[in-house]
């Protein structure tokens, strides 16, 4: 039987919000755009096996968080900047700032963040998924919503 019109479909009805899933995890839409199509391709080479067992789309979404944990994994943990900047950067000061800001934690606590509060998963389910203790879970929500905090909540205070 061939399965090729059925993972069409899912691939079609289902590319926006595994994009927003990806995009919300890598910080950016080229590596967002890459994890997705990274991961529908494994899903491809399994669709028999996962529609049958699983929800195909809980399967892409743990393959994506996987293949973006596996790019921090490899990549140097400094960023290069091409010029040092002649000033600081502005504090967030309004919700789409939210989003730079949450770009600028590491890897592994924005990770944690868009599970939790994106894809509202457990803290169970979140240390399965990144392959760490629930504890260190609870640890990297903690100090990534502290990193927030020190840059959103002055502002607040402003107003």
């Amino acid at each position: 039987m061939d399965d090729a019109p059925e993972f069409a479909d899912f691939a079609a009805n289902r590319a926006d919000a595994l994009f927003c899933y990806a995009y919300m995890l890598a910080g950016n839409p080229h590596d967002a755009a890459d994890l997705v199509q990274e991961a529908l391709v494994r899903l491809r080479g399994s669709w028999p096996r996962v529609r049958r067992k699983h929800d195909p789309e809980s399967y892409v979404k743990t393959t994506i968080t996987r293949l973006h944990i596996s790019v921090w994994r490899r990549r140097k943990r400094e960023h290069l900047a091409p010029e040092v900047p002649e000033r600081p950067q502005p504090v967030a000061d309004s919700p789409l700032d939210l989003w730079d800001e949450l770009a600028r934690l590491p890897k592994r606590q924005r990770a944690v963040l868009v599970l939790r509060y994106y894809e509202d998963r457990s803290d169970a389910e979140i240390a399965q998924m990144l392959g760490i203790s629930p504890g260190t879970v609870r640890s990297q929500a903690s100090r990534a919503l502290d990193k927030l905090r020190d840059t959103v909540t002055p502002l607040r205070s402003l107003r």
